[in-house]
């Protein structure tokens, strides 16, 4: 006859089967609290918190025996170690997290390889994979991390001066930004492709002006002043370099008040507008900024950075006629040089302010220094054709001052 009761022991599976049920979830849980403090750790600065977390995370996520879990976790903790300093560690993690062809499928996995790999030194693995997250994030239409990709992806090709790549890698990156709504990230984006071009001998100078003018076209929509501030003052020095200096000094004077409340920035942008005054031929107004940057860079400590003002001061000055100001601002950038063992800037002080001694008619200060500028140069690994004329100047100089004395 049937029996509606079940057969012995299949009760006690069915609790066994409910248990494991609650202990899975249980599990799973414990996942996700730990992996949700490691991201907060990461977010926070605390590097070494975040491997903990992600460390248990992955011992939870093996006994739960999911795989899908498990490589989840695999990926934390690589990424982790990668962004604690530790890129060895982490590659080998994140090697574990997706084995085999679907890795090149995961857009976040090839970013955080990429990360790992350029942490190692190993330039072109990175850069291939950062290539391959940022085709992969184009795909997924994630224009934000298809710009993060394509940045890095440039700054891999910097490394390695490969200049023509890194301006493609940020052009493309200043479109994804675009693409994205992010214009300020578009405008820096700009900026740095401005930058890389003028190191590559294949784009003429209207090339260059035109993305210059398209960064600066971006500028309102830049709310954080201190990244405002560096933008105008990178612009303004793409424009020195290509001896465009109204456009530079148009770009300095622009970067004044947004970095008023940073002076390392401040002293920075002070210096070049003066030198771009400088190279206007506009002294009166550069010696202002010049004694300006001077005091800044001395009370941060810039002894090397103050020197180079000082020594723009005295060439203003001596443009202006002010010899007497002239030769005690080169004596100043001399010692800021001697200071930093700068001994290619001291041997260029030393000649200038014998030029500025002759005029003065101290034939034996002049030959003091030319003496002292071959003695430096004696330091320099490339004389950089300074010594023949060295010797011709400190030659004559004697002559002059023999004849004084006769």
């Amino acid at each position: 006859m049937a029996s509606d009761a079940s057969p012995p022991g299949e009760e006690e599976v069915k609790v066994r089967r409910r248990r494991r049920r609650r202990e899975e979830l249980r599990k799973t849980e414990d996942i996700e609290e730990l992996t949700s403090a490691g991201h907060k750790a990461l977010q926070e600065g605390r590097p070494e918190d975040a491997l903990r977390h992600f460390k248990e995370a992955l011992k939870a996520a093996t006994q739960l025996q999911d795989s899908r879990v498990l490589r989840a976790c695999s990926f934390n903790l690589g990424a982790a170690y990668v962004e604690a300093g530790r890129p060895q560690k982490g590659l080998d993690l994140l090697q574990q997290a997706q084995p085999g062809p679907k890795a090149n499928r995961v857009p976040d996995l090839q970013f955080n390889l990429a990360l790992a790999h350029n942490a190692l030194g190993q330039s072109q693995e990175a850069a291939a994979s950062f290539l391959q997250a940022a085709q992969l994030y184009r795909s997924q239409g994630d224009g934000r991390s298809e710009g993060d990709a394509c940045m890095e992806l440039s700054r891999c090709y910097s490394r390695t001066q490969d200049w023509s790549l890194a301006v493609q890698g940020f052009l493309r990156a200043a479109e994804s930004y675009r693409v994205a709504a992010m214009l300020d990230s578009a405008a820096s984006a700009l900026k740095e492709a401005g930058s890389h071009m003028i190191q590559s001998d294949e784009f003429s100078q209207d090339d260059i002006s035109g993305v210059l003018t398209e960064c600066l076209s971006l500028t309102d929509s830049i709310s954080d002043q201190r990244i405002l501030g560096e933008l105008y003052l990178s612009v303004g020095v793409s424009y020195c370099r290509l001896r465009c200096f109204q456009e530079a000094v148009q770009c300095f004077q622009l970067a004044l008040s947004p970095v008023t409340q940073c002076p390392p920035l401040l002293a920075s942008v002070l210096h070049n507008l003066g030198a771009a005054l400088n190279s206007l031929g506009q002294f009166s107004p550069a010696v202002g900024y010049h004694r300006l940057a001077a005091g800044l860079y001395g009370s941060l400590g810039g002894r090397g950075d103050q020197a180079r003002c000082f020594t723009n001061l005295a060439f203003a000055c001596s443009q202006l006629g002010d010899e007497e100001e002239a030769a005690e601002s080169f004596i100043l950038a001399l010692q800021g040089f001697k200071d930093t063992e700068d001994h290619l800037g001291q041997v260029q002080v030393c000649e200038s302010l014998a030029e500025c001694y002759l005029k003065q008619r101290k034939q034996q200060k002049a030959v003091q220094l030319y003496k002292q500028a071959l003695s430096a140069l004696s330091h320099c690994q490339d004389s950089g054709g300074f010594q023949d004329r060295l010797v011709e100047k400190l030659t004559a100089a004697l002559r002059m001052s023999a004849g004084r004395q006769v």
